[in-house]
């Protein structure tokens, strides 16, 4: 009767995680898998792609080049697109941890009847059409702007030249930290929720100060939500081109909008497929690495 149960446990199990993994299979692996054969095709004579076989005399040839990851390592230019995109990834990521962790701190410690509303105004931001909040970027830092203006005159106080905060990098941050600010504070105050004050209250009792009981309690509980939500920020601006095309100009711009214009312009969709699995590499390395470090962080405890 036990054998019985166990396998009707097993088979609910699995049965259970068929629609997952049918999703993972048709809208991941299967775009991935034509990705990565596109990448070893010819571009086609008005874009798209050519056949990849063809018949000669009767018998049947392949039509398939590795000029296309080649091209990929013949400049430096691709390089440093990919490192310009992983430094902006990573410094959006930082910025959200230090804006997140004290709103997601003050949530989590609020009275619990002024929880759900503060929750709200976090993702009330998601109401609204993510470009109409670009756009909305877009008059904040444009040159006829009040940001603008009170920046300058402040600059011209101590004698320095005026700056264009409109397609900057500097604009590109700005709107990255705060589209993505959210996707940080969720997993933080999730992981924040949970922690037992009486720990707190008993480093308390031992003589530890604030910052203590923080770096010595806090800090390590909260170590899983800060790398959920790291994963959950870092991998969207890594492929981000909206924001670095609308707010970056040619200074911003960031290994998406090559892609994007690979396919759309250029319609060289071979080497936009090259680049696009660069780009899905990288993300499934930070996943991996992200699941490691949490995998080692929970041995640990």
């Amino acid at each position: 009767m036990h054998t019985s149960a166990w396998r009707k446990k097993l088979v609910s199990q699995k049965l259970l995680g068929l629609p997952p993994l049918a999703y993972l299979l048709i809208f991941f692996a299967v775009p991935t898998v034509i990705m990565l054969f596109a990448s070893f095709r010819y571009a086609g004579d008005y874009g798209g792609l050519a056949p990849w076989y063809y018949y000669e005399q009767g018998s049947l040839s392949f039509d398939l080049t590795l000029e296309n990851w080649q091209r990929l390592f013949e400049t430096d230019i691709y390089l440093q697109l990919f490192l310009k995109s992983i430094a902006y990834a990573v410094l959006a990521t930082l910025l959200c941890i230090l804006l997140a962790y004290p709103l997601a701190l003050m949530i989590a410690r609020s009275p619990r009847r002024y929880r759900d509303l503060l929750l709200l105004l976090v993702i009330l931001p998601f109401w609204s059409n993510f470009l109409v909040r670009i756009y909305a970027w877009m008059i904040i830092f444009s040159p006829s702007g009040a940001l603008t203006h009170m920046l300058n005159s402040l600059l011209a106080i101590f004698g320095i030249a005026p700056i264009s905060l409109m397609y900057s990098p500097t604009a590109v941050i700005v709107t990255l930290v705060y589209v993505h600010l959210p996707f940080m504070v969720l997993p933080l105050y999730a992981n924040l929720e949970k922690h037992d004050p009486a720990l707190l209250d008993a480093a308390q009792d031992l003589g530890a100060s604030r910052w203590r009981r923080f770096w010595r309690i806090t800090w390590p509980l909260s170590l899983p939500g800060v790398y959920a939500g790291s994963i959950l920020v870092f991998i969207p601006v890594l492929g981000m081109f909206a924001i670095p095309e609308l707010l970056g100009g040619t200074d911003g711009i960031m290994i998406a909008n090559v892609i994007k214009q690979q396919f759309v312009e250029s319609r060289d969709w071979p080497f936009g497929s090259v680049l696009s699995m660069v780009l899905t590499a990288a993300a499934v390395l930070v996943v991996l690495l992200g699941a490691k470090f949490g995998q080692q962080l929970g041995q640990s405890k």
